[in-house]
């Protein structure tokens, strides 16, 4: 037998589905706990409007929908901070309740104990005199804790248990009674909470009489529904061509998935205020989302920046044309907003993902400090997060922020906080193998949805951030008998040296972490870095020891000079061992070069001078001395 709440011709049919279960079950539930997303909008039919005809509205608008249809007369709503109240605001309405419940309104609204308050539910369970219901709104704020009641609480509480327990369906009596009101149905009482737990947890314990409903977010049939209803708020929609408004609708449900109605009014309302165009919806909701109308993705200049963003990234990262080659593909593809676009809805990921594996040393940190220059033009919108600093599981409380109730609850989360403060950013995650397994799962919500919700309920979005995470799984591995060998070395072919990382990036979370699902997110955009090579690492030497000649010029006003055969050892001494990169011929030419080169300048009288020369250099003893002249 058909139900007949699914008919269409029913206007019960038409609420959502929480309603739909409330008019339902009227019969033989005597009250409903409703949590969830309770402050959201609702569809709901317009009264006096044609039969197809919804408008978004708020829960207690859809509420009183639900029940006038069922032949109730009034609701009265009660809340911690004003009172009780009538709903609906119409004339006769306060009246009755006055004449039912001898109850004293001043301003259209009632001060009221928790004792008042029971005595009122049980009179309003046995009338018969008008169907009519009560709905305690912010009842999680009623007490401090719910399992910790004081004396006023628990009665209150257990008077409630009781009536649940004890109140029978009513057939209203009356002149005004019509057919359908002959069915008997209960008076409820409806409690409004953010979550279930809000309630003593033995309230509804056993108790067939109290009904759960519990509220979630909007599907796509229903975000599309109601963005119908701002099409008019959106510039250009009165000359929009025929069948615009349902284009707009479709792109509009799409852009917001994850979210609840009330972001689309939000929405539209920003949209109406900056004179977004309808076809331009998508950058409406990510000004909503990010809270910045400015979207340097769509900047007429970075079109520009990215056509010549290999030679740019060339001064900086140097000897990695084929890693370089492949961020700059997916750079690209960022910037036409074209990631993810094989899934039917990939609006919220991130704008790019990528996976810096290699060597250490080799420039896989700097490259990500480069995009960070080259798309946003500022390198303070570089985020970066050292993951060996989360080793441990507990520290995933510094990421997302500590739940409710422990020390740190109201700072939030620092890369939840840091990502709200910049939401255009590159956020770099180095050396993400030495995070604990249970902090890489926080990746997953990231990659898939571009959104995180930390200790707080705040959501921080990710869908205008780059993502970059780097690596050097694959450089070392182990033998047989579990001794640490070097599974890539200087002079690999790059093909030998990208074939052997990836397939330990592969191992690593197929079959250490058991995670295939991160690596499976994170896709084809493993980046790949190979060694230094040795023509490289002189170009990276003699850049470093320009640095360092412009330095003393900066500090003490001479010119320093090199003769050709010390510059030539040093470079020699700096590239002769090239496992640790770029990073290693910095830290050689510190030692060999850069220290003795102070404790010379220290002793060196360059009153009256304006250049000096390095005539020669010596290490004797591991102690390296130069002369100056």
């Amino acid at each position: 037998m058909a139900d007949p709440q699914e008919n269409p011709e029913n206007p019960s049919a038409r609420l959502p589905r929480w309603g739909r279960d409330l008019t339902r079950l009227l019969p033989i539930r005597s009250q409903f706990i409703i949590s969830g997303n309770i402050r959201d909008h609702f569809l709901t039919p317009v009264a006096g409007g044609s039969s197809d005809r919804m408008t978004p509205a708020p829960l207690r608008r859809c509420l009183w929908a639900a029940l006038e249809q069922q032949g109730y007369r009034f609701l009265l709503i009660y809340d911690p901070v004003d009172g009780l109240r009538p709903y609906p605001h119409e004339e006769g309405v306060m009246d009755r309740a006055k004449q039912l419940f001898d109850l004293k309104f001043q301003d259209g609204v009632m001060p009221m104990s928790l004792d008042r308050l029971s005595l009122l539910m049980k009179d309003l369970a046995r009338t018969r005199e008008a169907r009519c219901a009560l709905l305690i709104d912010f009842a999680s704020r009623l007490a401090r804790h719910p399992d910790q009641l004081d004396a006023a609480e628990h009665r209150f509480f257990l008077a409630a248990e009781r009536l649940a327990v004890h109140a029978l369906p009513i057939v209203p009596r009356g002149k005004e009674v019509q057919n359908e009101d002959m069915k008997p149905r209960f008076n409820p009482v409806l409690w409004l909470l953010n979550r279930p737990q809000d309630m003593p947890s033995w309230f509804a314990l056993d108790n067939v009489r109290v009904e759960s409903l519990s509220i979630g977010l909007p599907d796509f049939e229903t975000r599309a529904l109601a963005a119908r209803s701002y099409f008019p708020l959106f510039s250009g929609a009165e000359a929009a061509p025929s069948g615009s408004a349902e284009t707009f609708a479709q792109n509009f449900a799409r852009a917001t998935e994850g979210l609840p109605l009330t972001a689309l009014s939000d929405t539209a309302q920003l949209a109406d205020r900056q004179g977004i165009a309808w076809d331009s919806v998508e950058d409406a909701v990510q000004c909503y989302k990010v809270g910045a109308p400015e979207n340097p993705w769509k900047a007429p200049y970075l079109k520009k920046r990215i056509a010549g963003a290999a030679e740019f990234i060339e001064h900086r990262v140097k000897g990695q044309t084929q890693a370089v080659t492949k961020t700059v593909d997916i750079l690209m593809r960022s910037v036409m907003g074209l990631t993810g676009a094989q899934a039917k809805s990939g609006g919220n990921r991130p704008r790019g993902v990528l996976f810096f594996a290699g060597p250490t040393g080799v420039g896989k940190t700097e490259l990500a400090k480069t995009l960070t220059e080259l798309v946003f033009g500022d390198a303070r919108a570089y985020i970066r997060f050292d993951m060996s600093e989360f080793a441990e599981e507990h520290n995933s409380a510094r990421l997302l922020g500590a739940p409710p109730g422990y020390v740190g609850f109201e700072a939030g989360g620092e890369l939840t906080n840091a990502v709200r403060e910049k939401p255009f950013s590159v956020v770099l995650f180095d050396e993400v193998e030495k995070a604990h397994p249970r902090i890489l799962d926080k990746f997953l919500q990231i990659l898939e949805d571009g959104r995180l919700t930390d200790g707080r309920g705040d959501v921080a979005w990710f869908s205008e951030t780059i993502l970059v995470f780097t690596s050097n799984l694959g450089i070392y591995g182990e033998d047989a008998e579990g001794n640490r060998i070097q599974n890539v070395k200087p002079g690999d072919s790059y093909k030998t040296v990208e074939a052997r990382i990836r397939g330990a990036i592969a191992d690593y979370f197929k079959y250490r972490l058991s995670r295939p699902e991160i690596l499976n997110r994170i896709g084809d955009n493993i980046v790949v870095f190979n060694f230094i090579a040795p023509p490289v690492a002189e170009r990276i030497f003699a850049g470093m020891l320009e640095n360092v000649i412009r330095r003393v010029r900066e500090e003490h006003a001479l010119t320093l000079e090199l003769a050709l055969e010390v510059r030539e050892r040093l470079k020699a001494w700096c590239t002769g061992e090239l496992d640790n990169g770029g990073r290693g011929i910095g830290n050689q030419l510190e030692s060999c070069f850069i220290n003795p080169l102070a404790r010379a300048l220290f002793a060196f009288d360059s009153h009256g001078k304006t250049s000096v020369t390095v005539t020669a250099i010596e290490a004797e003893d591991q102690i390296v001395t130069l002369s100056l002249k």
